[in-house]
Formats: C-alpha cells, structure tokens, sequence
C-alpha cells in the first residue's frame, strides 16, 4: 500500500538569531556621507581663505607665529597663550616668509610689516596660515559626529555633523588664522571624551580629556571658566561608575585639571624651553582686588598671568557697539543673544532649541545632559558678561555644542520627526549656501540676509577688514579713473592691492567728490565729519556685503 509523504512542516523566523549584516552599499552610506558634508565643508572654507584679504586679528597672530619660529621667544601677543599660534605656525612653516629680525615695533604694525613690508606675497602666507585652522575644523567636525553617535546613533549624528558643516559662523571663522574655532573645538573635545570616560573607562579617556581642556586653555584665556566644570563632569563621570567612590571622583577631578595645567605649560615650554619673558614694551596693566588674587593663583607661567593682566585691562576699556541701529558705549548684556539670532540660520535655531528640550526630557539622553548643555550655558554666560561686544565669534561654541544637541531630536518617537528634522536641515543648508563665499556678513533670512547685516551688527559679525582684495578688483573692472576716497577698517593695505586713494576725514568736507569707499564698520560708527559725508552722499554699489560705495 502505497505511503503519502509527510507533509514538510513550515518555518517561521526565530526572532531570536540575529539579523543578517546588511548591505555593503548600505554601512558605507554613513562614512559617504561623513565626507560628503566635510568636503563640501572643505571647499567652502578653502576658497573663502583664498579671496579673503587679512582681518583685523589675523596679521598678529601670523607675525606671532613667525617670531615663534624664528625667535623662540614670548614676545608679542602675550594676551592670548601659544598654542593656537603654534597651529598657525604650521602654515607659516611651510610658506617660509622673510623676517626682519630688526623690526621693532607693536604687534600690529609688525604683522603689517610681515606681510606687506618684508617681500612676502600676503596671498600665499596667509592661506598657508589658515589651512591649519582648516584642518583642525574638519577634525572637530568628527569630533562633532562622534559625541553625537556616542548619544544616540548615526541617523542624529549626521544630523549634528550637517548642522555643524553648514554654519556659517563655524566656516567663516574656521577658515581664518584666528583661535577662537580652535579653542572651542578643544573644549567640545575635552567634554566628549569625559563622557566616553563613562562609557569606554576612565583610565584612557580622563587624561586625553585633561589634555584636550588643557589645548583649549593654550589657545585662549576665556576657556578659563570652564575648568571648574569639566572638573566637576569628571568626578560625576567617575560617580556614575562607582556611585559611592568619593575619593576616585576627587582623583578624576584633579586628574583633568593637573593633566590641563600641565599642557599650557608644554605649550609655552614648546616656544621658548628656557621660559624667559620680558614684557618689554608691553604695557601690563596691574590688576587689584579679587581679580589681581586670582591671577596670582594661577599655576601657569608668568607669561600666561601677565597675559590674564592685559586682558583685564581690555575688559576696563569702553569699547564701543552697535546693535540694530543703535551705537554706544560699554556693554549690552543681552548683545550676544541677540547677534546670534540675528547670524544663525532659523533652521538652526529651531533644532538647537528642540535638542536642547530632548536632552532633558527623553529618559536616556538626560545623564549626557549636563556634559552639553552646561558647559555651553556656563561659557555664554561669562561671555556675555564681558566689555567687547564685537561678534558672535565670542560664542562660536554654541554651533559645537548645540549641534550635537539637534542631532538628538530624532530620539523624540514621533512620525514627524524624520521629516521635521529633514527638512530644517534642508532649510539651513539652502540658507548657508546662498551666502556663500561671504559667510562673515551672514544673517538669516528673518532679518534680511546678509546684505542688511550692516545694518544691525557690526565689527566681525559683518566687516573685518577682509574684502579689500575685491574691492581693488571692483575698483578696477568699473570705476577706472575715478577719484576714490576711502574710509577701510582693517589690517590690509590698500596702495598693496592697487587701491590708491585719500581718507575723506582728512580734508574739508566741501573737497570730498567723486566715489566714496567705506567699511561697514566704519559707517556704522560714523559720527560727526564722516556722517556728515554719507548723509550727503547715495549708495551705488556693494562690495561683499562689507563695504559699501558711494557717489558724492
């Protein structure tokens, strides 16, 4: 008798055993698109550095890196520590200016000097001291991805990592011989690997941290302020392992901070081995009360405290503002925040703000909370306390800290999420595109563009002195033959770039006709001789958002 067949039991999935790997197009999407946002990063600060003449800062911190170099010695600029000059002195290095050991004078005139004054072609020495700049903004802007990664997964880090490559304060300031990126890319550095501590163990990450928050206050003294806290972050770091260990988190603190002190000493040590400092001509303001006690106090060359000195001194100055219109004198505590809604893209703003809510209300984000959002809170703060209200660049950190902060809105489980999130950044790249190459003048679309910046900000938020090479070529292709008269605030030379022209302030008012040229800046602060020519002059041209030309 014939037997039926067994019939062959169905399957079903066990929903136990892993899942197949993926595709290989699909885990190389992540990296493609890593260095699809640093590339384009790339260009943009790469040919903005090359069409941009010298700032206001930049030929100090050039002629500081060269006299490094050649003279190994603290002398100028001792109001900033080494480190970022050290940066920048990779460039220079390469371009192997000519130095006048025989010059004397201010840092100011000796960067001028350098520059225009020496034989050397200030196109090729200042992009060749940029580049390093350049370079060590794209690596931030890993150290960006990877925090974020560390927080919540690739999707939210390519969010941060876009945010980050897109704004335009980070790109016009990372692709400038400048220390403020530098400085604020060390700190963010520092407080990712404090939370890697938690993670991956302290014994590799806390000293690297310590390291890193030492670089930051290597580079610049207004990171000062965040000691105490990445201090603190890394004994809750140690807590957080070892809840009831007191004295391991003390170790850690004091770990972090030793290990940072004793890299701003390297630092010096690197310039100058013998450590000899001389203020010479330097005028060292002497600084009294609680301020005096605490220079005093701290563990770090001689160099650095006089450096502390001079930048109380600075703090003492009346420097004067604008703000919408209004100029004064002194300090608006509300400057910054406000400059930076007016320079941020809105997109940004919206996803910074939401980042911020998702780290303190999404369960699993709110122990990273502390690590960003106070560190950002406690650095703006005592920026905003300060004299200078001269740019957004005093807060470049908040477009590190915040990013990775947006990139945690995708955590919210909520449909329109993805979708929200897609199209902000959509926004904001769009926004920080059309401004392209002119991102120091940059402001969002709420308040103009960055044509009408001029009108609400000024100083580096819009005119730093670094179009004065396309002035000269716009000089040239339409206004050849016509008497100019120029009013540049800035660190070029103009008779350089062929621009040969006379300041209006110098003369009777009545003798001013023709083109008058003048710096944003400068027709921001105009008062008296100066406002008096441009109430009785009309616009008829614009050189890149910054300096603006008029017939008289």
């Amino acid at each position: 008798m014939a037997t039926e067949p067994h019939p062959v039991p169905e399957t079903t999935p066990d929903t136990n055993t892993a899942r197949p790997p993926a595709p290989a197009r699909r885990r190389l999407l992540v990296p493609v698109l890593v260095a699809v946002l640093l590339t384009q990063m790339a260009v943009a600060m790469v040919t903005t550095a090359v069409r941009q003449t010298p700032t206001i800062d930049e030929p100090v911190y050039v002629a500081t890196a060269a006299d490094y170099l050649h003279e190994h010695r603290v002398r100028l600029n001792p109001e900033h520590p080494p480190l970022g000059k050290l940066v920048v002195a990779v460039g220079v290095a390469v371009a192997r200016p000519q130095v006048d050991p025989s010059f004397t004078g201010a840092q100011e005139a000796a960067g001028r000097h350098l520059l225009y004054g020496s034989g050397n072609d200030p196109w090729r020495l200042m992009l060749w001291a940029r580049l390093p700049v350049i370079a060590l903004t794209l690596l931030f802007g890993l150290v960006v991805f990877a925090f974020a990664r560390d927080l919540a997964g690739p999707a939210p880090a390519l969010t941060a990592l876009a945010l980050y490559a897109l704004s335009p304060d980070v790109v016009a300031h990372g692709s400038l011989a400048t220390l403020d990126v530098p400085a604020a890319g060390f700190l963010l550095t520092s407080v990712w690997l404090l939370w890697r501590a938690r993670r991956a163990g302290a014994g590799r990450c806390l000293p690297l941290a310590g390291a890193a928050l030492g670089a930051a206050l290597a580079t610049k003294m207004s990171t000062l302020p965040a000691v105490p806290v990445l201090a603190a972050l890394a004994a809750v770091t140690v807590c957080a392992r070892r809840p009831r260990d007191v004295r391991r988190a003390l170790s850690a603190a004091a770990l972090v901070t030793l290990t940072a002190v004793a890299v701003v000493w390297v630092s010096y040590l690197v310039v100058d081995p013998l450590l000899r400092w001389n203020p010479g001509a330097t005028h060292v303001p002497v600084v009294h009360g609680l301020r005096g006690r605490l220079v005093r106090m701290l563990p770090f060359p001689e160099a650095y405290r006089d450096g502390m000195r001079i930048q109380f001194g600075l703090e003492n100055r009346s420097w004067r503002g604008f703000l919408f219109g209004h100029r004064y004198s002194g300090a608006r505590w509300y400057y910054l925040p406000v400059a930076l809604v007016v320079k941020t893209p809105l997109g940004t703003l919206a996803l910074w703000t939401a980042g911020a809510v998702a780290m303190t209300v999404v369960r699993r984000l709110r122990p990273a909370a502390p690590y960003v959002l106070v560190p950002a809170a406690v650095l703006l703060a005592s920026a905003m306390s300060g004299a200078r209200d001269l740019g957004t660049r005093y807060a470049v950190f908040l477009p590190m800290f915040l990013a990775v902060a947006a990139g945690c809105v995708l955590t919210v489980r909520r449909r329109w999420a993805p979708v929200a999130v897609a199209a902000l950044v959509a926004f904001v790249a769009v926004s920080s595109l059309r401004t392209y190459p002119y991102y120091l003048p940059y402001s969002n679309e709420a308040f103009g563009g960055p044509a009408d910046t001029h009108l609400r900000l000024h100083d580096s938020n819009v005119d730093w002195g670094q179009d004065l090479g396309r002035l000269a070529d716009r000089l040239h292709s339409r206004y050849r033959g016509e008497r100019v008269w120029l009013v540049y605030k800035g660190s070029g030379v103009p008779a350089y770039y062929g621009i040969h022209a006379r300041d209006p302030r110098r003369v009777p008012p009545d003798e001013v006709h023709g083109l008058l040229v003048v710096s944003d800046s400068a027709v921001a602060e105009a008062r008296d001789g100066l406002g008096v020519l441009l109430r009785s002059s009309r616009p008829v041209d614009e050189v890149g958002d910054s300096i603006t030309l008029y017939r008289r």
